[in-house]
């Protein structure tokens, strides 16, 4: 039966985001992006510090960051901002050579990611395994949690009871209602109460001025010759790996978290053209936020792109148009969201005695040393890539035992037989040239590979190297049961990988 044929109104209904047809889903939307954008500023301003700019570069970064990325974007509800990351990739360049070039570095950033975005670089996703997965994620609450340790040392004792009051909110509000979200009601509560009381606390302010007014687009203040060029490009790179590695590892979380499915190359060209016009902007550049990501998908709620606009919007407008009432903020409301944030990150299930039982030494081990390189250097897009190394290497040292020969000599004792199962590759290879008898066979050996698979040049040396040491010792070597591309590969590389031939 055919489908029925809509008139122009109604299709253009059916095209509408859910947020502008339903009430509820517009209401979790706006609260949640004043929460994220509530939470932005310190954090803006701590990675500006970071980066060694004014906390203005930051909080510019962020706004136009999000509001950018959730047009180009490909994971709804994701946030992207300045991040520590980045701020700690282009901060030596800032030290050496100054706030121009920093910003020609971010504008450059951008084009390396549409560049990487267009080759296909997020499919190198699927490389990274889920014990990787685990690690970052637990790495990443680690980090959270400890990024918030410093504003809990050397303060007034008044901090201490205002962090666990707002942990209680944050924890039994829920349970009242969840129509406005609990860090927004913890964050209100707690700005009344040292403002009303007069509580000496550190607050928001403390941390620099905001910005006054919005940014305004330019050219980065550098000479454009080859010289910088050269001199911010390798800055430039590195920024646009780490970026799109943590907004890449950051969106596969948020899938997994919404149950839905994301365009990874989107994000990557998202991210390079929200970097490229952050640069314009006088921008820090960015990338995606786990924390802020966080509050937003599972602490508020949210799952449309009109949160990442708001939150960005709305940076600005707390900024801007209430920069007096921002600053009373206390730092201690925003440290007790982060450590909620860090709590709900972090995945406990992974390290139930249960689970470390059932699970293999080796995923044990990946997720183990992911958490420690990401915390040991603060940037986790080493730790991703280490994981993933050791995880490799985990992978192909269990592959290699699976490699075996048996012999079976023929009763007549003129032949031998001897049936190869596995996979083949430079792991278990290496140890398949001494599994021959060369001296004792007879003068016929067949090798029957029926059940391997030759998977590269290490194999057809090793294959090589067993013909050539039965024909020194003038016996006939006969390989069967290649698969078709085995025999491809085989035909192809043997007799070409020595000098001898």
């Amino acid at each position: 039966m055919s489908s029925p044929v809509l008139s122009p109104a109604a299709r253009l209904r059916s095209l509408r985001p859910v947020w502008l047809t339903d009430p509820r889903v517009w209401r979790t939307e706006v609260l949640a992006g004043l929460v994220v954008a509530l939470a932005l500023v310190p954090e803006a301003i701590s990675f500006s510090i970071i980066a060694g700019v004014d906390p203005a570069i930051g909080l510019f970064a962020s706004f136009t960051m999000a509001v950018v990325i959730s047009v180009v974007g490909g994971r709804r509800a994701m946030i992207s901002a300045a991040t520590g990351a980045v701020a700690l990739v282009i901060a030596p360049l800032n030290r050496e050579h100054g706030l121009g070039y920093l910003i020609a570095a971010v504008i450059l950033a951008g084009v390396f990611q549409i560049a990487l975005g267009a080759l296909g670089v997020a499919k190198l996703m699927r490389f990274v395994p889920r014990s990787v997965m685990v690690g970052f994620v637990n790495a990443l609450a680690v980090l959270i949690f400890m990024a918030q340790i410093p504003e809990m040392r050397n303060v007034p004792w008044a901090v201490y009871p205002l962090i666990i009051g707002g942990l209680a909110m944050m924890v039994f509000f829920p349970r009242i209602t969840t129509v406005v979200p609990a860090p927004l009601v913890s964050i209100v509560i707690l700005t009344v109460i040292t403002v009303g009381a007069g509580i000496a606390v550190p607050t928001v302010g403390d941390k620099g001025a905001l910005p006054s007014s919005l940014p305004v687009p330019g050219l980065p203040d550098v000479p454009f010759t080859l010289d910088t060029l050269a001199t911010i490009a390798p800055y430039a790179f590195a920024m646009a790996l780490v970026g799109l590695m943590e907004s890449l590892m950051t969106a596969k979380l948020v899938d997994d978290i919404t149950d839905s499915h994301s365009s990874k190359t989107r994000e990557s060209i998202g991210q390079g053209i929200a970097n490229i016009v952050t640069g314009f902007f006088g921008g820090m550049g960015g990338c995606a936020m786990i924390g802020q990501t966080m509050i937003n998908v599972k602490v508020s709620g949210a799952r449309t792109r009109l949160s990442t606009f708001l939150a960005g919007a709305f940076l600005m407008v707390l900024c801007i148009v209430f920069g007096p009432i921002v600053s009373d903020i206390p730092m201690a409301a925003l440290v007790a969201v982060m450590v909620m944030v860090s709590f709900a990150t972090f995945d406990w299930h992974s390290v139930s005695p249960k689970t470390l039982k059932r699970m293999p030494a080796g995923e044990i081990t990946v997720m183990v040393v992911t958490v420690a390189c990401v915390v040991a250097t603060h940037n986790l897009a080493i730790g991703v890539v280490v994981g993933a190394l050791t995880a490799m290497v985990v992978f192909a040292k269990r592959v290699a035992r699976l490699a075996d020969v048996t012999a079976v000599t023929d009763p007549d004792g003129t032949s031998v037989v001897y049936r190869v199962t596995g996979e083949l590759f430079f792991a278990s290879s290496n140890d398949l040239v001494g599994r021959f008898d060369y001296a004792g066979d007879p003068g016929r050996v067949v090798i029957d590979l029926s059940a391997a698979h030759i998977w590269d040049a290490s194999s057809v040396a090793a294959l090589d190297a067993i013909e050539t040491k039965y024909a020194q010792r003038g016996k006939s070597v006969e390989i069967i049961g290649l698969n078709e591309p085995s025999a491809d590969l085989h035909k192809t590389l043997s007799g070409e990988l020595t000098g001898s031939h």
